[in-house]
Formats: C-alpha cells, structure tokens, sequence
C-alpha cells in the first residue's frame, strides 16, 4: 500500500477536508499517510474502525511505547492524554468527581449569568467578530473560574492556547507550553501558600482517595494544562462551529428558532457535522492491529480521523447534510465520535455540552437577525489536523 501524501491536497485540504476524506473511506478504512509537516503515521477514517481504534488496548497513548521520552511530559509531567492503565485509571480517578453531570449542571446560573453579561455588551453594537464577543470569552471565563485562575490574563492564555493547539512556528507549540505550566507553577504554589478555596486547583490540591493517594505536584500541573487547553479551545470552536453551520443552513437555523427543544439536536449535530476536534491525539501500536483488513504494523502511530468517521456514511445516512434533526442509536445516544470514545472520553463534554447550548440558545434569542457579515472576507482556518475552526466569525444582526 503506497503512502499517501496529504501535501498533494493543497491548502483546501485544510478548508474543506470532508471530501477528501470520502475519497479515502471509498479505497479502504485506514491509511498510511505522511502529512505537509513530514510526519507519517496510519489514518483511522471509517466509523466502526475509528470507533474499535479508539477504545482498543492494543493502541497506546505512552510515547515510552514507542522508546521515546515525552517531551510534552518532561514539562508538564505526567497527564492522562499520555497514559495508559493503571497510570491513566489513577489519575482520572482522581479528578471524574468533580465533571459528574450533576456537578456540571450546578454551574448552570453561572454560565449563564457570564453569557449574559457578554452579550450586553455585544449586542448593542450590532456587529462583532463572534469569536471575540462570545465564544473564546465564555468558555476561558468559565474554566478559569473553575480552576480559580485570575481571568485577567485570558489574552495571554488565549495566545498560548492558539500557538500549542494550531502552532505557527516549529518551536511555537513548546515555547507557549513551557511558559504556561511555568506559570501554573506560580499559580499551584500561591493555593498552596493561600489556604483551602472553592475553586478546583484546590480542592485537587486537598483531594485525597479511600487508600490516601493524592496528585503530586507534577500530576495536578499537567492536569491544570489539560483542563486549560481542552477545557476551553474546544467549546470555543464547539459554539463559532454551531453558529457557522447554522448560518450556512437558513432552514436549520429557522426550524431551531421556532422551536428551541431542538437546542440539543442542534449542538450534537455540530459534534457530529463540524466537530471541533478533527483527529484525536496519537496512539501507537503494542503489536500488529488489524482494522477492516487492513493491518497496521507494531510500534506505528495511528491517527482517527473523527471528521471523517462521522460522516461515514456505513454509520449516518446522508452524513453531509447539516440535520439538527437527526436521531442518534438506541442505546448508543448520538453516536457521533467528537469527545472520543472508551477510557480516554473527554471528561469535560457535560461542560462543553452545557456552555454550547447556553451560549446558542441566549445569541438566538438575542440577535433574531443574525447574519454572516457581508463585509468580511475569507475565513482564516486553523492549521493543523487537531483543531477544526476559524481565528475569527464576523457576524451582524
């Protein structure tokens, strides 16, 4: 099987990946590719394959697999997206009881109290970029909250945030990570010194399980930076997404604004359709895999390219059509792969489900006129295969 080049594809690669994808379901399931960057790894892009990929034990999320030290782990130290049992079991153990749904649902008032604040201050003025005005703010106010991180410095996190998630230069997602854990270093320490608070920084720094283990200072680092970066860069493309694929769908957009118990729908359709994460983080291979019949060889990185298996269309009929009102399995609920699947689904998706359907719900009920900007140009995409979004949404209404 030759490998394929994504280079070939050209910058609309980056704007429009879905048909190409469609192209490579149609020649098999997985793939070997080598992307504009150099790197080449095995591409997970039919549904049930991603699917068995992203829940097999086979596939592991250590760097050490693979006889390699992480550098992402030398800064921040050990995290879950690096993890595999009992390591990973340990410390998300630590942290679930404070992502249950009733948990999460408690910070409701909150969320929309922050919603509400921001759009006082936009609407007024009749045109915004959305992504300022809405979707970046909401998100960092409500996880700096959670942490108990001073938001006033959300541009520097918003800075470090973008350059580690869709980097910019070849040093640029290092340099922005070893500035922030220095910084939630300074941070942890200050909790420690000020005493017990309500935030999560230092409930973690108190929480102890039933056998008395408790996260070193190198494991609540590393997990202050996961919440950091996922807990916010996802639902802000997760709310831009919604409100762009809504826009470019007028029926859609009417169907929910006559009726708003379609609020759900809607947002597990932008998951599905135009899902904020376009590939999972790496996996590599303990042992030869085999998806489809396609066999992957030990010691591989594989890719699932979650774009594309929600819109396998073996899985959803019609997958590239836009449908807030489209019913997921019995059973299995929506279906749809955007938090992942098996031990490492996203901890945070009660939360960005929550702030999704705030924010849309109050922009909708707030902006009935709500257009794209006639005045703005092109979108400016994110690089990258990680984050799917653009830098800015300019909207009038």
């Amino acid at each position: 099987m030759a490998v394929i080049e994504l280079a070939d594809y050209g910058p609309d690669f980056n704007v429009n990946p879905y048909p190409y994808y469609a192209k490579l379901r149609e020649a098999g399931p997985v793939h070997e590719v080598r992307a504009s960057d150099g790197n080449q790894f095995w591409l997970v892009v039919g549904y049930e394959e991603g699917r068995a990929a992203l829940a097999d034990p086979r596939l592991s999320k250590a760097l050490a697999t693979m006889g390699y030290e992480s550098a992402d782990e030398a800064i921040m130290g050990p995290h879950v997206l690096t993890l595999d049992p009992p390591d990973h079991t340990r410390l998300r153990k630590l942290v679930a009881p404070e992502f249950t749904p009733r948990r999460v649902e408690a910070m409701r008032p909150r969320i929309q109290r922050i919603t509400d604040d921001l759009l006082d201050a936009m609407v007024p003025k009749g045109r915004a970029d959305l992504l300022d005005a809405l979707a970046f703010p909401l998100p960092i106010m409500v996880i700096c909250e959670l942490l108990g991180v001073p938001y006033a410095d959300r541009d520097t996190f918003r800075a470090w945030t973008n350059e580690i998630v869709a980097p910019t230069t070849p040093t640029g997602q290092r340099d922005k990570t070893v500035e922030l854990c220095a910084y939630l270093d300074e941070l942890i320490e200050d909790k420690r010194a000020s005493g017990p608070a309500d935030d999560l920084l230092s409930t973690l720094l108190r929480t102890r399980a039933e056998d008395g283990d408790q996260l070193s200072a190198a494991e609540l680092r590393a997990w202050a930076y996961v919440l950091l970066i996922a807990g916010h860069e996802t639902t802000v493309n997760l709310i831009s997404n919604a409100v762009r694929s809504l826009l470019d769908h007028p029926a859609q957009l009417a169907a929910l604004r006559a009726d708003f118990s379609l609020l759900d729908g809607a947002i597990e359709e932008t998951l599905r359709y135009e899902g904020p994460v376009e590939t999972s983080t790496v996996r590599f291979t303990t042992e030869p895999v085999s998806y489809g019949d396609t066999e992957i060889p030990a010691l591989r990185t594989v890719l699932v390219a979650l774009a594309s298996a929600d819109r396998d269309p073996a899985r959803f009929p019609d997958p590239d059509t836009f449908d807030i009102r489209r019913s997921g399995t019995p059973g299995r609920g929506p279906g749809h792969l955007a938090f992942g699947h098996g031990i490492h689904f996203c901890i945070g998706a009660p939360l960005a489900r929550l702030e999704g359907r705030i924010a849309l719900r109050a922009l909708l009920e707030r902006c009935p006129g709500l257009e794209f900007d006639p005045a703005a140009g092109p979108y400016d995409w994110l690089p990258g295969m990680l984050i799917r979004g653009v830098r800015e949404l300019p909207v009038r209404w």
